[in-house]
């Protein structure tokens, strides 16, 4: 699922909560930038409520996120809203 900001890829995890990988390359930035990528990725997983996924009888994700480049001038807020967007994508919910 490829958004403005990210690329989310998933497949269905086998624990009970989804897990996170990050891929950022040189080619996006230097390692202050990849890390803060990272970084505020890693905080809009957190910030996501596990009960919502047990309550909805939702499978949890192995998801790997690639961040692009115009991802470094957006907002936090739009960040989390691009990922969250994918990721119900990723789980057929609309």
């Amino acid at each position: 699922m490829t958004t403005k900001y990210l690329t989310v890829l998933g497949r269905v995890a086998p624990g009970p909560s989804d897990r996170l990988g990050v891929i950022a390359s040189r080619k996006f930035g230097d390692a202050v930038q990849r890390n803060r990528a990272k970084r505020r990725l890693r905080e809009v997983l957190r910030r996501q409520d596990p009960q919502t996924i047990a309550t909805r009888g939702l499978c949890p994700l192995d998801i790997v996120v690639i961040p692009r480049r115009e991802s470094l001038a957006a907002s936090f807020e739009t960040i989390e809203t691009d990922f969250q967007t994918a990721v119900r994508k990723l789980r057929g919910m609309k």
